[in-house]
């Protein structure tokens, strides 16, 4: 239960805080498994993402934002991430605890042979 101050300047000290604690849950996901997806589960091309890398072995960490209790926190944190306004937020691929980007940025790597070679380094991969 989040408890909300009466004046304006409190309730941006609580808003600042709950950031601090998504952006935190996020470092330590992405820091603690090899390959995280952050999805939407009515959306196409997260599902192009997830089925890209299971069909290569992969069973990634999978967190659908609009079942996640604090999805619109982590979608606008992602969305500051993807940064340049021209790609969305999801899907959003970590990869070795880094963000590789969205459905562009991880099809790209699986056509110019570099997705493979990303996922063994992180230790998605074994063979």
């Amino acid at each position: 239960m989040q408890v909300v101050k009466e004046s304006s300047s409190n309730m941006r000290i609580v808003g600042e805080s709950r950031m601090e604690s998504v952006y935190e849950r996020v470092r330590y996901l992405v820091s603690s498994n090899a390959v995280v997806i952050f999805t939407m589960s009515g959306c196409c091309m997260c599902h192009v993402v997830k089925q890209l890398l299971f069909g290569l072995g992969v069973g990634p960490t999978i967190v659908e934002l609009d079942r996640d209790a604090a999805g619109r926190e982590i979608h606008s944190l992602l969305f500051q991430l993807a940064g340049d306004g021209q790609q969305q937020p999801v899907p959003a691929v970590f990869i070795g605890g880094k963000f590789l980007g969205g459905i562009e940025t991880v099809m790209a790597c699986h056509i110019n042979g570099t997705l493979v070679p990303l996922l063994k380094e992180a230790g998605a991969l074994w063979l």
